[in-house]
């Protein structure tokens, strides 16, 4: 009995080492690409301001780090810029929320009603297939030109793209757990509650990564046609005035701010993953 107890603790014991040394590799390749990223990033901006002011490049239209930095620092100690940030982060907020709901909730009437998805299913693709720019106009007319409008354009992208890829989801799971299930006298709704969303349910959560991006051109998009006020507004302008440094700054702001949205829900993917 000693023999095989001494077996078992040597065996856990090469399993733990051999689990410790993979963390160690992890942590260090994990660094490595976050080292590899900041590097590259920084020769990027450092390129980037000596070809500016070596004049490698056309000033007026690309500018170059430092210029766009003070650009953007005088905006922000006037007061003037972070108006323009939050409501844009609030139009993209609004449509990232409201589009996964309405897409999954489509998504999940459609699973529900086979007579309504043959029934939908061309005008969905129709929808999907359709450049949303063409649709302004008509939220501008319907919603006034304001945030409404703004906001019916982000959803006219997130939520077709929500619906298809949970939809696609909920049939991609394997029909034998349903049939499980309805053996031992389950209905439709306790096939989804046990089967479906619980298979789906990774799927739902990696669409929330995909929304963040959708939202943030639907909300741009919208605000080129519509808005006084925003960060795509702050393009718009730039560009009408040849202010091509505000146009490229505004353009840095939008992507630091959905980077750091796209890092948020990606630790809520890790936190509810880890979770279930």
């Amino acid at each position: 009995m000693s023999g095989i107890r001494f077996g078992a603790d040597l065996s856990e014991a090469l399993t733990r080492t051999v689990y410790d040394q993979h963390r160690k590799r992890s942590r260090i390749r994990n660094r490595l690409v976050r080292l590899t990223q900041i590097v590259i990033l920084l020769a990027g901006l450092g390129l980037w301001e000596l070809s500016g002011r070596m004049q490698w490049i056309d000033v007026l239209l690309f500018s170059y780090p430092s210029k766009v930095w003070l650009l953007l620092d005088g905006k922000l100690l006037d007061g003037s810029l972070l108006p323009h940030v939050g409501i844009t982060v609030m139009e993209t907020v609004a449509g990232f929320f409201l589009g996964t709901l309405c897409g999954a909730a489509l998504a999940t009437l459609i699973w529900w009603s086979p007579f309504l998805s043959r029934v939908l299913d061309p005008y969905i693709v129709v929808l999907n297939s359709m450049p949303k720019v063409a649709l302004g106009p008509l939220f501008i007319v319907g919603f006034g030109p304001g945030m409404a409008a703004i906001i019916a354009t982000t959803l006219s992208i997130t939520v077709i793209v929500t619906t298809l890829v949970i939809y696609n989801s909920f049939k991609e799971v394997d029909s034998n757990y349903a049939k499980v299930v309805r053996v031992f006298g389950g209905d439709r709704r306790r096939v989804f509650q046990k089967v479906i969303w619980p298979a789906s349910f990774p799927t739902i959560v990696s669409t929330l990564k995909v929304n963040v991006g959708l939202a943030w051109i639907g909300v741009i998009v919208g605000e080129f046609l519509v808005a006084k006020e925003g960060l795509g507004y702050l393009i718009i302008y730039g560009f009408q005035v040849f202010n091509f440094t505000l146009v490229i700054g505004s353009v840095l702001i939008i992507a630091v701010v959905a980077a750091l949205m796209y890092e948020v829900v990606a630790w809520l993917e890790r936190r509810i993953t880890r979770s279930r």
